[in-house]
C-alpha cells in the first residue's frame, strides 16, 4: 500500500501494487478489476462537487450590488490663499512690556468678584445738551462723559476707602487722597495715565487734565510718573462700542470700573415703560 487508511489519493494514482508471482493468471485479474474500478469512484465526487460550487456562490454574489454606489475618501485640496502674507516681527515698547507683565501678574494673584449695574444716563446727557457748548466756550475743551464718573468715583471713594487702598505685601496701604487711572488707547497699546488728587477738582479740571495726558500719550511723550501711584482705574470700552466688558485690575489697586455704550433701552418708570440711554457698568474688585 502506497497510502494509509482513510488518506486522501489522487485520481489516477497508484496506491496499492501486487506481488504476481507464483499466483494463478485467474486471480491476476482481480487486481486489474481493483485498479480500473477504484479510479472511477472519485472520477463521480469531483464532477458532483463541481456542480454544486455554482450554487453555492451564487447568494455569495448578491451583495454585490453594493458596488453600485461606494464610498470614496474625500481627497484632501489644499486651500489657495492670494495676496501678501508677509510678516514682521517688532519689539515691545518697555511700557507695553511693563503693562503686559502688570496684567498677567494681576490675573495672577487676585480672586476678582465682579458687579455688574445699569446705570441711567438721562441727567447727564441733558445737562451735556443744556450746558455743553457754553463749557466748551469757557474751558476750550468739550464736557465729556468720563468728567461724571471721575466725579462720582472721587466721591466714593473717599466714602469707601477700603475700594481706594492698594495693596502693600501683606498690608493694606489706605491714602486720604484719590489718584484715579485712566485707560487711554494710543498706537503702541493701552496706556493708564493718572489724574491727581481728584478729591479737589472740577469738570474743566478733569476734561482739562485729561486731554494733556491722552495727547502725550498719543504722541508717546507720557513720562513714567505719569503712568504710577494711581488708587483706582476707570476703564471707557463704550468708545469701541462695547456694551460689556471685564476690565483687568491694575496692581497694586484693589478695583477698577468698566464705563460701557450708551443705548436707548426699555425700563420701567413708575408704571410706564420708556425710552432711557442706558449704560451698563462694571465694578471688578480684587481680593
Amino acid at each position: 500500500m502506497f497510502v494509509k487508511e482513510n488518506e486522501k489519493i489522487d485520481v489516477g494514482a497508484n496506491f496499492v501494487e501486487y506481488d504476481t508471482e507464483g499466483v494463478p493468471t485467474s486471480t491476476s485479474a482481480e487486481p486489474k478489476k481493483a485498479e480500473t474500478k477504484a479510479p472511477e469512484q472519485p472520477k463521480e465526487q469531483p464532477k458532483e462537487q463541481k456542480k454544486e460550487q455554482p450554487v453555492e456562490k451564487k447568494p455569495e454574489q448578491k451583495p454585490a450590488e453594493k458596488k453600485e454606489a461606494p464610498k470614496e475618501t474625500p481627497k484632501y485640496t489644499p486651500i489657495q490663499f492670494t495676496g501678501s502674507r508677509e510678516q514682521r516681527l517688532e519689539p515691545m515698547t518697555r511700557a507695553r512690556k511693563r503693562t503686559a507683565e502688570r496684567l498677567k501678574a494681576s490675573q495672577n494673584t487676585y480672586a476678582f468678584v465682579s458687579t455688574f449695574n445699569e446705570c441711567d444716563m438721562s441727567e447727564a446727557t441733558n445737562f451735556r445738551n443744556k450746558y455743553g457748548e457754553e463749557f466748551n466756550k469757557k474751558y476750550g475743551v468739550k464736557l465729556g462723559f468720563m468728567s461724571f464718573f471721575l466725579k462720582a468715583a472721587s466721591v466714593a471713594l473717599q466714602e469707601m476707602p477700603v475700594v481706594n487702598s492698594v495693596i502693600d505685601g501683606d498690608n493694606i496701604l489706605y491714602r486720604n487722597y484719590v489718584d484715579i487711572s485712566v485707560a487711554v488707547a494710543t498706537p503702541t497699546g493701552l496706556v493708564t495715565p493718572v489724574i491727581r488728587n481728584c478729591e479737589g477738582k472740577s469738570f474743566a479740571d478733569f476734561e482739562l487734565t485729561l486731554k494733556a495726558l491722552s495727547t502725550a500719550a498719543r504722541e508717546n511723550k507720557i513720562k513714567i510718573e505719569d503712568l504710577t501711584g494711581g488708587t483706582f482705574t476707570i476703564s471707557n470700552g463704550g468708545v469701541y462700542g462695547s456694551m460689556l466688558g471685564t476690565p483687568i485690575i491694575n496692581p497694586p489697586q484693589t478695583a477698577i470700573l468698566g464705563m460701557h455704550n450708551i443705548v436707548n433701552r426699555p425700563v420701567c418708570r413708575g408704571d410706564e415703560i420708556v425710552a432711557r440711554p442706558i449704560m451698563y457698568i462694571i465694578i471688578m474688585l480684587g481680593i
